[in-house]
Parts: structure tokens; C-alpha cells; sequence
């Protein structure tokens, strides 16, 4: 029983150090996108493949962040008890778990078509690239949300080996809404980031301001939402789960307005969590029973 509890409990370290439960954010619009792109009429082979690049491809880059910021994390208070930073992890397995999701998505690629196959090593270059970008410039959020948002345009090419204007407006929105909540997650660290030199909105503006450029980011997603329904012909149900979102997104706001940062968990999780979901099924009964046509 003892080797299980182990194995058990790693596995859970893992989870932990990946972020597992964060899937919620990113998923819902993979789904929603396999949705779309096949009018409802999923293909199963594709569509495990295309769940398998998701995980790995985001289990990937969260332990090579994990990797990259290891000494950050060891000085910052509130992410010093991560698995790295306390040895639940070590470092060398953290990057052979790297490397073998990183495998698994290069190969889930592969399995699609050589499209996605070829530009499997782009996204991870991003990916990747992305756990930089705060010790060089304060846009990193918005290179997050790009990272999310090659989920929406890479369902594209997974079922049509193409790029089409609807998967860049969804993918689009997604960067958009990504960075708006990642402005609003950084309000934690305004002043571990500037003692020691990274970069960030709250960082460089303020907490005030940064609040302000989350929300015209959130404004700007919901926007680009609306224009990719127009484009690819979804109907009421659709708009009704865009109401739904802008109603979340805008209470998020409020929340942090009425009770300033010490309500940052639930605007980051719950809401945002809310948004994908209700998005992914308001979105999916509009192309089962609404729309008719690709």
C-alpha cells in the first residue's frame, strides 16, 4: 500500500505544480471551438487528439514556468509552498515531466495532420517563450493570453488543417479576456515585482490603472466574442451566453471595486471559471439546435 500512497501523492504534487484545476479556463473554449468548427458533428478520434494536445500543451508550459521562475518563487511569499519551492517536486523531474508533455503534444499534433504537426513547435516556442517575457516587458499579460488563445485558431487547423477568420476572432477574445484576469492576478505581487525588477501593468501603472486596462480588456473580448458570432452565424443562445459572461466579467470588476484586492481569488477563479463554462454551453446549444450550417 505504501509504493501507491507514493505514487498517489506525487501524482497530486503534480497536479499541483501544473495547476491542474486552471484547465477550466482553457478547455471549455477548445470544446467550444471542436463545436463549431464541425457544426456539432464531432469527430471522437479528432477530438481526443485535440483534448490530448490541450492538456499536454498546457501542462507543458505551466512546469516549464514553474522551472524558469524557480528562484522567484523561492523569494516571493506567496508562492514560496509551491511543490518546487518546498522539494514535493524536484527540479529534475520537473523538467522530465516537461519534456515528456511537451512529447505527448508534438505527437497528439502529428496524429491530426502535418499542419498542426509543423506548428506544434511554434506553439511551444510561445509556449514556452512566454515564461520570459516579465523580466522584459509589462505586455507579458497579453503574451499569456495569446498562449491561451492558440488553443481556439489551433482547433482550426486540427479539424480543417487551416486558418479561418472565425477561430482568430475566438482565439482573439480569448488573449483579450486571458490578460484582462492576469492584470487583475499580478495586483498580488505589485511590490515582490517591483523589488525585484519584473514587469507587469500593476507594476509599471499602479493598482488603479491596471484595474482600468483589465476592464477595457475585458470590454474589447466581449467585443470580439460578439463579432465572432456575427461571422460565423450563431444565433440567440449564443448571445445569451455572452450577455451572461459580460454580466460575470463586469461583476468581477465590481467585486475588486467594493472590496479591493482582498477579493482577487474569487474574481481570478470563480468568475472567470464561470465565464468559460457558461460560454461553452450557451455556445453549444446554439450550434446543436440554432445553427444549420458550418
Amino acid at each position: 500500500m505504501e509504493p501507491i500512497r507514493t505514487i498517489r501523492a506525487k501524482i497530486l504534487h503534480f497536479t499541483e505544480l501544473v495547476k491542474f484545476e486552471h484547465s477550466v479556463f482553457a478547455l471549455p473554449y477548445v470544446l467550444m471551438s471542436l463545436f463549431l468548427v464541425s457544426n456539432g458533428s464531432l469527430d471522437m478520434r479528432v477530438t481526443l487528439w485535440v483534448i490530448a494536445c490541450m492538456v499536454s500543451a498546457r501542462s507543458a508550459a505551466m512546469s516549464f514556468n514553474r522551472i524558469a521562475d524557480y528562484h522567484y518563487d523561492r523569494k516571493n511569499v506567496r508562492t514560496s509552498g509551491r511543490p518546487l519551492q518546498t522539494g514535493k517536486v524536484r527540479l529534475v523531474e520537473a523538467w522530465v515531466f516537461t519534456v515528456a508533455m511537451a512529447s505527448v503534444f508534438v505527437f497528439s499534433s502529428w496524429m491530426l495532420n502535418m499542419p498542426s504537426f509543423m506548428l506544434s513547435f511554434v506553439a511551444l516556442s510561445v509556449l514556452f517563450g512566454y515564461s520570459f517575457t516579465k523580466r522584459l516587458t509589462w505586455l507579458s499579460h497579453w503574451v499569456l493570453g495569446v498562449c491561451l488563445g492558440l488553443g481556439p485558431v489551433g482547433v482550426w487547423v486540427a479539424v480543417r488543417a487551416d486558418i479561418e477568420a472565425v477561430g482568430i476572432l475566438l482565439g482573439t477574445g480569448v488573449a483579450l479576456w486571458v490578460a484582462g484576469f492576469d492584470i487583475i492576478y499580478a495586483t498580488q505581487d505589485l511590490d515582490f515585482d517591483r523589488k525585484e525588477g519584473l514587469k507587469s501593468i500593476p507594476s509599471r501603472f499602479g493598482i488603479g490603472k491596471a484595474l482600468i486596462i483589465s476592464l477595457l480588456c475585458h470590454v474589447a473580448a466581449v467585443g470580439t466574442y460578439l463579432a465572432a458570432g456575427i461571422a460565423s452565424g450563431l444565433g440567440p443562445y449564443y448571445y445569451t451566453g455572452l450577455f451572461c459572461i459580460a454580466i460575470c466579467l463586469f461583476y468581477e470588476h465590481v467585486i475588486l471595486k467594493k472590496h479591493g484586492l482582498s477579493r482577487v481569488n474569487e474574481a481570478f477563479f470563480t468568475v472567470n471559471g464561470a465565464v468559460s463554462v457558461l460560454f461553452f454551453i450557451f455556445s453549444v446549444i446554439d450550434i446543436l439546435f440554432y445553427r444549420t450550417s458550418p
